[in-house]
């Protein structure tokens, strides 16, 4: 297997299209190929969501840590597929299981470890767990089809 020691935000952003302010993590690490990777997002007081989320305790949404989740597999699938897949859309198909342990707030680091279950075709399946200071914030199984 293949590994990658880490992969920094341009990288990041010529494998998927998302862009500021709804890209959701800023580096990867630990990236082995067609498997596993952990994604970093820094989390700012200067978040756009945090303006409504909320403005007297700034809360990252959970639905968020879900998206960094498949930021991060998504990118890991990209990496593993090549070139030719740089830039292209991935739909989440499914999202079973999420569970939300603790707030993350502003001046957390949050670490989004992917592994993958299975892959067929063009449809891919990982479980996901985001965890600040080693304790998980949030957790859940997720599919998803890369539009080729």
């Amino acid at each position: 297997m293949q590994t990658i020691d880490k992969i920094d935000v341009n990288r990041i952003m010529q494998a998927i299209p998302h862009r500021y302010p709804f890209l959701l993590i800023d580096r990867m690490v630990d990236i082995v190929l067609g498997e596993e990777a952990t994604g970093i997002k820094n989390v700012s007081v200067n978040e756009p969501f945090f303006q409504g989320h909320f403005p007297e305790r700034p809360v990252m949404p959970g639905v968020l840590l879900i998206e960094a989740m498949a930021q991060t597999a998504a990118t890991l699938v990209v990496l593993t597929l090549g070139e030719a897949f740089e830039g292209k859309l991935v739909y989440f198909m499914t999202i079973d299981g999420a569970k939300f342990r603790r707030p993350v707030e502003p001046g957390d680091q949050v670490r989004i470890h992917v592994k993958k279950e299975r892959h067929r075709a063009n449809v891919w399946k990982f479980r996901g767990e985001a965890k600040v200071d080693g304790q998980t914030v949030a957790e859940a199984s997720f599919s998803a089809m890369i539009m080729g």
